[in-house]
C-alpha cells in the first residue's frame, strides 16, 4: 500500500471516529494517541519553564519594589501610583525579553540544541520519497518577475538536492490587477516548461479572494490537499535553500506527532541604510533568541506564516478560523492567523516547533521606515485581536502567553510613551510647587524631602544593563563561532556596536509610531489588504516630514519644557527627545541607498550570506539580471492539478467562558 493510500484510509478512519468533526463547545479534535502522557520526550521541559518564569518574575519584582521606593519616597500620590503601574507591566516584558536572550545564550554558545539540549545538529536529510510535499507560494498583486526569479531559485536547489522527486511546486495566486495576474500566468507557464521534468509547477488563480492568505491556503488544502503528506509556506519574498526543504520535510516525516516546523527566516538582500542595520542586527541576534524561545516553548512554539512546513491533514481538521463578532479592526477575519493556527495545532494535540538552527532560510525586508511601519500596522491590528482569544477554551497556556506577549509588542510603545509623559508632568509639579518644611502645628523639627539618587541610579544602570546585555551576548556568540561568517571579529564588533547606537537613536521613532497604531486601532481604524512594499527607495523629504512632524514638533515641545522646570529630569528623557527631534532626518538619512553601499563596501553590517553568498541567492541574482518575460501560449486550466478532491476544512470554536471575546463555530 502506498502512503497516499493509507493516508487517506488513515483520513476516512479518523473521520468515523468522529475526529474531523465540527467541535463542541468543549470537545476539540484530537491528534489519535497524543495524550500527554505520550509526550515527555522534552527533557527537564515543566522545571526549564519554571526556573525561566521564575528568574523573570524575581527581577521583575526587583524593578517593581526599587521603582516604588523611589517614588514613596515623599509620599504616593495617584499620578505616582499610576506611573508605577505602567513601569511594572514595562519591567515584566524586559525581564522576560532579558532571560530569553540568557536562555539562548547559554544552548547557542555550548552548541545545544534548545529542546532536546543534546548536541546542535542541521536538519536530517533522510527523506521517503513516496511521502509527497508541496511547496506552496501564495501571492496578491505582487511584482510577477521577482516572485517567479525567487521562486525559480528556490526550485532549482530543490533539485539540486536530487530529492524534487518528493515536492510538487504550487503559485497560489489572489491578485486582483489584471496586468499582474497576466504577468503571473505567463511566468508560470515559462517557469513550468523549464522545471520538467525534475520538478512540477502549478498555477491557480482564485477569482473569489475571501479570507485573504488564510482562503489562499484553506483553499488549496480543500481541492488538492489530499495528495500531500505536508506543505512548505514561503511568502513572495521567500528564498529557501533545497537542503533547508528537504530537512523540513524530513523532520516531518520522522516525528508523526508534528503538525508544523518553523524555521528562523534571515533578512537578505538589502541595500539602504535602514534595512541593512534591520539585517544585521536580525541576523546577529534572532537565531539566539529563537534558542532562548525553544528553551521554554518546547512543543508549542509559534507559527510566522512562512518559511515553516505543516502537516495538511492536521490542518485542515484543526485550522478552520471562525470569523471574531463585531467589525474590524477588533472584529471580522483574523489577520495575524499564523499564531491562532499554532494554538488550534497545538490544542489538538500536534507538536508545534521552532527549529532555532542557522538554515538556508531567507526573506526580503521593506527599504525604509515609512514601508516597514506599513507593515508593522498590519501586523499590530492582527495582534491586538488576539487579546479577545486570550480566554478561548482548550488552548495551553504558553499559546495564550503568545497572544499576550504579541499584542505586548505593540502596546509596549503607547505605555512607555504615556509612563514618560505622566513622568515629566510629576517632575515638572515636583519642580513648581514649594516643599512645606512643617506640615503639622508645634512642629519642634522640620519634615527634610527625601531623595533616593543611588536607588535612582541603581534602576538605571539596570535597565540599561537588561537593554544591552542580550545584544552583547549575540556578538559575543559570533565572536565564538562564527566571527570568519561576518567578516572578521573587528569589522563585526564595530558593526554590532553602530546597531546598538542606532538602535537607540531609532527607537523613539518606532515607539511613536506603534503607540499610534494601537491608538488608532482603539478609535476604529482598519487598515486595508494591500502587497507588501519591498526593496529600497529614498524617501522624499516632503514624504518624511509629512509622516513625522507631529512627533517632531511634539519632541520640540516635551524638552523644552522639561529643560526649563526640570533639568535634571530633561538629561535623563533626552535619548528619547533626541530621537524624536531628529525624526525627519532619521527617515529621510537611513532610506539612502548610497549610505547602504558605502557601509558594505567597508565591510561594516555584512552578514554571512554576503560573506559567502549562498549558491541559491546567486542564482536568484542571475535570474532577476536577466529579467524579462517570454511570450507564451497561455491556458491556465493545463497549469492545475488534474487529481482534485474536495474536502471540507471544519470552523473551530475558540469561545471563552463569562463572554471573555473568542469566536464560536458556526451551528
Amino acid at each position: 500500500m502506498s502512503w497516499n493510500d493509507a493516508h487517506k484510509r488513515s483520513r476516512v478512519d479518523d473521520q468515523k471516529a468522529g475526529l474531523a468533526g465540527v467541535p463542541e463547545e468543549n470537545a476539540f479534535p484530537r491528534q489519535p494517541g497524543a495524550d500527554e502522557a505520550s509526550r515527555q520526550r522534552i527533557p527537564f521541559l515543566a522545571l526549564r519553564r519554571l526556573v525561566f518564569f521564575t528568574l523573570a518574575g524575581l527581577t521583575a519584582l526587583q524593578g517593581a519594589y526599587m521603582m516604588l521606593d523611589i517614588l514613596r519616597a515623599n509620599g504616593l500620590t495617584l499620578l505616582e501610583l499610576t506611573i508605577w503601574s505602567l513601569f511594572v507591566v514595562m519591567f515584566i516584558w524586559l525581564s522576560v525579553s532579558f532571560w530569553m536572550g540568557i536562555a539562548g545564550f547559554l544552548v547557542v554558545a555550548f552548541r545545544r540544541d534548545p529542546v532536546s539540549l543534546g548536541p546542535a545538529r542541521p536538519l536530517d536529510q533522510s527523506l521517503d520519497l513516496e511521502r509527497r510535499t508541496a511547496l506552496v507560494m501564495p501571492v496578491y498583486n505582487e511584482d510577477a518577475e521577482r516572485v517567479i526569479a525567487g521562486l525559480e531559485a528556490t526550485c532549482r536547489s530543490l533539485i539540486e538536492t536530487g530529492k524534487a522527486a518528493a515536492f510538487d511546486v504550487y503559485l497560489l495566486s489572489d491578485t486582483t490587477d489584471e496586468a499582474i495576474a497576466a504577468d503571473e500566468l505567463r511566468a508560470a507557464t515559462m517557469l513550468r516548461r523549464r522545471l520538467a521534468p525534475d520538478l512540477t509547477l502549478y498555477y491557480r488563480r482564485r477569482e473569489n479572494n475571501v479570507g485573504r492568505k488564510v482562503g489562499n491556503l484553506s483553499d488549496f488544502c480543500c481541492r488538492w490537499g489530499h495528495l500531500y503528506e505536508s506543505m512548505i509556506v514561503i511568502d513572495a519574498d521567500s528564498v529557501m535553500g533545497g537542503r533547508t526543504l528537504v530537512g523540513m520535510a524530513a523532520a516531518m516525516q520522522a516525528n508523526p506527532r508534528l503538525g508544523l516546523l518553523q524555521t528562523v527566516p534571515l533578512p537578505v538582500r538589502s541595500n539602504t541604510l535602514f534595512s541593512r542595520f534591520l539585517q544585521f542586527a536580525s541576523t546577529l541576534h534572532s537565531p539566539m533568541l529563537a534558542a532562548g524561545q525553544s528553551v521554554w516553548q518546547g512543543d508549542t512554539a509559534n507559527y510566522w506564516g512562512h518559511n515553516a512546513i505543516l502537516r495538511i491533514s492536521a490542518f485542515v481538521e484543526s485550522c478552520g478560523l471562525p470569523p471574531l463578532p463585531g467589525k474590524a479592526p477588533m472584529g471580522g477575519e483574523i489577520l495575524s492567523h499564523d499564531f491562532v493556527e499554532a494554538a488550534l495545532l497545538r490544542r489538538a494535540g500536534w507538536e508545534v516547533r521552532l527549529h532555532a538552527g542557522v538554515e538556508e532560510s531567507f526573506e526580503e525586508l521593506p527599504g525604509n521606515i515609512i514601508d516597514y511601519a506599513k507593515r508593522d500596522r498590519r501586523w499590530c491590528q492582527g495582534n491586538m485581536q488576539h487579546l479577545r482569544l486570550l480566554f478561548s477554551r482548550g488552548l495551553h497556556w504558553v499559546n495564550r502567553l503568545h497572544f499576550l506577549f504579541g499584542a505586548l509588542a505593540f502596546m509596549a510603545s503607547l505605555l512607555w510613551i504615556v509612563m514618560l509623559l505622566l513622568s515629566s508632568v510629576d517632575a515638572v509639579l515636583l519642580a513648581v510647587s514649594k516643599v512645606q518644611f512643617f506640615t503639622q502645628n508645634y512642629q519642634l523639627f522640620p519634615e527634610w524631602p527625601e531623595s533616593r539618587v543611588a536607588m535612582i541610579a541603581s534602576l538605571l544602570v539596570i535597565t540599561v544593563i537588561m537593554l544591552v546585555v542580550p545584544k552583547l551576548l549575540g556578538l559575543t556568540v559570533a565572536l565564538m563561532h562564527r566571527r570568519k561568517e561576518f567578516g572578521g571579529g573587528l569589522k563585526l564588533t564595530v558593526s554590532a556596536l553602530l546597531e546598538i547606537v542606532y538602535s537607540i537613536l531609532l527607537a523613539p521613532l518606532m515607539m511613536a509610531f506603534h503607540a499610534w497604531f494601537v491608538v488608532s486601532i482603539l478609535a476604529g481604524r482598519t487598515v486595508s489588504w494591500s502587497s507588501q512594499s519591498r526593496g529600497g527607495r529614498l524617501i522624499p523629504w516632503g514624504e518624511a516630514w509629512r509622516r513625522t512632524w507631529s512627533m517632531t514638533l511634539l519632541g520640540v515641545a516635551w524638552g523644552a519644557l522639561s529643560y526649563y522646570y526640570a533639568p535634571l529630569f530633561f538629561w535623563w528623557l533626552s535619548p528619547v527627545l533626541l530621537g524624536m527631534v531628529a525624526s525627519v532626518l532619521l527617515v529621510r538619512f537611513t532610506s539612502s541607498i548610497r549610505a547602504g553601499e558605502w557601509l558594505r563596501r567597508h565591510g561594516l553590517m555584512c552578514i554571512p550570506a554576503e560573506v559567502q553568498e549562498p549558491r541559491v541567492l546567486r542564482r536568484l541574482a542571475g535570474l532577476e539580471e536577466a529579467g524579462g518575460l517570454a511570450d507564451s501560449a497561455l491556458d491556465a486550466e493545463r497549469l492545475l492539478p488534474r487529481e482534485e478532491h474536495r474536502q471540507k476544512m471544519p470552523i473551530q470554536s475558540l469561545s471563552a467562558p463569562f463572554g471573555l471575546g473568542g469566536a464560536k463555530a458556526p451551528e
